[in-house]
């Protein structure tokens, strides 16, 4: 209801949760399906050619079947506690009695505001007096509070079945721009799938998180192992050298990401492989402490088919949250709706997703149809990592998440290392400096120690750029003596509790 900007249930996400009673880890998948109409083409031009972005991701072509309130009624219905319709009280106040627009929120509203000619429904609710709302405004949504009243009411058949349904479709196939078939069929065959958790050993601490068509734990376990060999503890974060190995293990295992993963319910997805120790042990050994690489292309992990890479369309959005209560449980969720409010449609009340555009927007690369092209039924490659990490004594003890598109997996790692290697408490891991890449550059956060590195960095080979690496909004809990403790990063909007 708060971040329309960044998720909600015209959305989807992913689910990691350690049940208390079994000790064990389990993740569901919410998220969005293609629809049936969905052609291998939709983001080609008459050239032939990808169409800009922007054309891309506004309107209906762009959304994607939401996936998030089937999650949630599945992970409710295998350990919820509270009555179903207690849930939404919290979120149906908020958007019937609203909210007060933060400084972030306006922003985007702002920015995105031109793009809303013929948005009614958006304009409905984000504008006042003619203009965008701007920071201490009010939002209110009865909408929104009418649908979530619906759900809460009748369960999730109210949202993929009935006039809710209904709403979903007519938005999408009667879009201002770029209108699609999107059917009552679509809503109704919609399943959040439980999947095997991925899990790896990092060290003495057991790790898991959430499998294709996540990108997350593949990626962030493949840049911990190659870089387990080092002695990060020993490097610590003021060593130019410790960020060097971290920076030429996230291109190798981002080069991997790009080829190899999609919708393992379409493509052969060889998380074994990308995982094998033999494999990270052969990507490692190409990581010198003293240089740089001239390129880094994928290998070919332990049961992998012949592909070639493409780059999904990505876009920085995306709400993560953890929780653990006193009973020991744990859960990790990260949720979105993709780009700064989704597609820009709204329907009862909620803002839907252009998820469609993390899809490889071009499905064919040098003649050959790559893994995450668009298909019916199929659902986009996305880099939303939740993460549970478990201690030495099979207990958990740290959970975390992020949003900001294929930064997610990065901010991550990051603050897995800082964590597990560094010693520094969750708080302070968050707010440890974000590094990241583009072209053959890497990015290394503004205003941070790691910025005073970038000359010692260029000596070692990298073309180093220091920029903010925004938007960064991680947030974690960790175990401690005295109880779990919530920690939220110092650059987004949200808030860590404690027992």
């Amino acid at each position: 209801v708060v971040e329309p900007q960044s998720s909600g249930i015209g959305g989807g996400g992913f689910f990691v949760y350690h049940d208390s009673k079994t000790g064990g880890v389990a993740t569901i998948d919410g998220r969005e399906k293609a629809p049936a109409a969905m052609r291998e083409d939709r983001f080609l031009g008459p050239d032939g050619k990808v169409i800009p972005f922007r054309d891309a991701f506004l309107g209906g072509h762009s959304v994607g079947v939401p996936g998030n309130i089937a999650l949630m009624a599945r992970a409710h219905g295998k350990w919820g506690k509270l009555h179903w319709d207690k849930l939404f009280q919290p979120a149906i106040a908020l958007a019937e009695q609203g909210y007060v627009v933060t400084p972030r929120l306006a922003g985007v509203i702002a920015q995105l505001a031109p793009l809303w000619d013929g948005f009614d429904a958006t304009k409905a609710i984000y504008f006042q007096d003619g203009r965008p709302k701007a920071a201490g405004d009010v939002v209110r949504n009865p909408a929104l509070a009418n649908t979530l009243r619906q759900i809460a009411k009748k369960g999730p058949s109210a949202f993929y079945t009935g006039p809710i349904a209904q709403e979903i479709a007519s938005a999408v196939s009667n879009a201002p721009r770029n209108a699609v078939p999107m059917t009552l069929a679509d809503l109704a065959a919609y399943e959040a799938k439980e999947r095997p958790p991925v899990c790896v050993m990092y060290r003495v601490y057991r790790l898991c998180g959430m499998g294709p068509p996540s990108s997350g734990a593949t990626t962030v376990f493949q840049i911990l192992g190659m870089v387990e060999r080092f002695d990060m503890k020993a490097l610590g974060p003021d060593s130019p050298k410790a960020w060097h190995v971290i920076a030429e293990a996230m291109q190798l295992a981002y080069a991997d990401r790009e080829k190899y993963l999609a919708d393992p319910d379409y493509v052969a997805v060889p998380v074994t492989g990308l995982l094998d120790k033999g494999y990270i042990a052969s990507r490692s050994a190409l990581i010198s402490e003293n240089s740089t690489r001239a390129s880094y292309a994928a290998g070919m992990p332990p049961g992998a088919e012949p592909r070639t890479a493409a780059i999904s369309g990505e876009v920085m959005g995306t709400t993560h949250f953890v929780a653990a209560d006193r009973l020991g449980n744990v859960a990790s969720m990260t949720s979105t709706v993709e780009g700064p409010f989704g597609s820009q449609l709204v329907a009862a009340g909620m803002v839907l997703n252009n998820e469609m555009t993390d899809f490889s927007l071009a499905p064919m690369k040098e003649g050959v149809l790559v893994a995450n092209r668009p298909q019916p039924g199929k659902r986009p490659v996305s880099s939303m990592s939740p993460t549970i990490v478990y201690g030495p004594d099979g207990q958990p003890i740290f959970a975390v998440g992020a949003a900001g598109g294929k930064r997610i997996i990065m901010q991550v790692a990051k603050t897995l290392m800082a964590h597990l290697d560094w010693g520094m408490r969750a708080q302070a891991a968050l707010a440890a400096p974000n590094i990241y890449f583009s072209g053959d550059a890497i990015l290394i956060e503004s205003g941070t120690p790691l910025a005073a590195q970038a000359d010692a960095l260029t000596q070692l080979g990298h073309v180093v750029r220091v920029n903010p690496i925004s938007p960064s909004k991680a947030n974690a809990a960790e175990r401690t003596t005295s109880g779990w403790v919530g920690a939220a990063d110092p650059r987004s909007d949200g808030v860590g509790l404690s027992e």
